[in-house]
């Protein structure tokens, strides 16, 4: 704790000096490049940047590290104190993603944006324990690791202190479902504290999903080869500052990376998503067909109405959630908007001539049918993955 406040008042009398800084100790000397690489993703995180270098500086002393901040154009500023201290110190560097979201997508391009053979990913909120930086690089040096996770589940007080009762509930069964589709026995497969060899990242970084929050699943379940892994026990920490990033919608991009996984990838996440909401399209036009088809003079009026309203319904979800990354704003939603209509009525006709020409020459109604809705499914996720988001 010593070591951790003198570097912050060091910052701090470092902000206001008009005089050139010192040379701030343990910085990489000339020609001699950092070994490890600690990502920190951040949105919102302005609070915590200086007392998470002022941690790294006092865990990593004598070590050649650096600690690279990749913010996703945060409104609070974060993004620009990282630079402030960038400028004094030149272990700290800043990635400022504009018009990008999602915290694996932030980890990937740190990684990517290394040198060093040893790359960890780390929270800016304080929950993880940067104390056992040391220890984890200490193993993968040793050569027989590729991959050190910090996993809350080794021991009984692992999650007493950073999770409310429901999240604690929910982080147990992502765990369970995400051990069920990997090759290799993790315990805490959603850590976001781990330490990778860099190499590890670089041969699989194509494969990674960008969106969502559980990038260490992606990264194991990614490889060709199980990777060989090791884990360290900690305490998950209460969150010191900022506000956390999770949702539903998180959890449901973890659902669909994981049916990613066990399909063998032949199925995206995002059209898992683009399948779970048209199915809820399916829902939306029976209630509101339900409702009027009483009071409508024609039964083809009301069941126009209903389809125009499931796929507006469709429209709204798939760019709230399942383009998340793309969501469309202002003007380009109603223009977003007319374009989905229009490419999903060219998906609702595929849909009916594949089924009635495959009826015709003799296929039972039923898989004619769901023939055709798979058809027209598929075009529609391709034509309005290029055509709008």
């Amino acid at each position: 704790m010593g070591a951790s406040r003198a570097y912050e008042e060091r910052v701090s009398d470092q902000a206001t000096a008009s005089a050139p800084s010192p040379r701030v100790r343990g910085a990489a000397q000339p020609g001699a490049g950092p070994e490890l690489t600690v990502v920190a993703p951040t949105f919102n995180e302005r609070e915590n940047v200086a007392r998470l270098v002022a941690k790294l500086d006092a865990a990593l002393a004598g070590e050649r590290w650096e600690v690279i901040f990749v913010d996703d154009d945060s409104p609070d500023g974060t993004a620009e104190l990282v630079k402030e201290i960038a400028g004094r110190d030149a272990r700290v560097h800043c990635i400022r993603r504009v018009g990008r979201r999602g915290l694996a997508g932030a980890v990937v391009e740190g990684a990517l944006a290394s040198a060093a053979p040893f790359v960890a990913v780390i929270d800016a909120d304080m929950q993880h324990d940067e104390t056992l930086l040391p220890r984890m690089l200490d193993i993968l040096r040793a050569g027989d690791v590729d991959l050190v996770v910090g996993s809350r589940y080794l021991e009984a007080a692992g999650l007493d202190k950073g999770l409310s009762p429901a999240r604690k509930l929910g982080s147990r069964a992502a765990t369970a479902l995400g051990r069920k589709a990997l090759k290799t026995e993790v315990s805490d497969p959603v850590s976001g504290f781990f330490m990778i060899r860099r190499a590890c990242v670089d041969r699989v970084a194509d494969r990674l999903e960008p969106a969502g929050f559980k990038i260490l699943f992606d990264l194991i379940a990614s490889q060709d080869e199980p990777l060989r892994v090791r884990e360290l026990p900690y305490a998950f920490q209460a969150r010191e500052a900022g506000e956390s990033k999770l949702d539903g919608r998180v959890a449901l991009e973890y659902l669909g990376l994981v049916a990613s996984k066990l399909s063998g990838d032949l199925i995206s996440p995002r059209m898992v998503f683009f399948g779970l909401t048209g199915l809820s399209g399916v829902v939306v036009q029976m209630i509101v067909l339900w409702l009027i088809h009483g009071v409508a003079a024609r039964f083809g009026y009301a069941l126009g109405v209903a389809a125009l309203t499931a796929m507006t319904s469709n429209y709204l979800i798939n760019n709230a959630v399942t383009y998340r990354d793309r969501r469309l704003k202002g003007w380009r939603l109603a223009t977003g908007y007319l374009r989905f209509c229009l490419l999903c009525a060219v998906g609702l006709a595929a849909n009916v001539a594949v089924g009635t020409e495959l009826q015709a020459h003799g296929l039972p109604w039923a898989a004619a049918g769901l023939v055709g809705a798979g058809c027209g499914a598929i075009w529609n996720y391709v034509s309005t993955y290029i055509g709008v988001w």
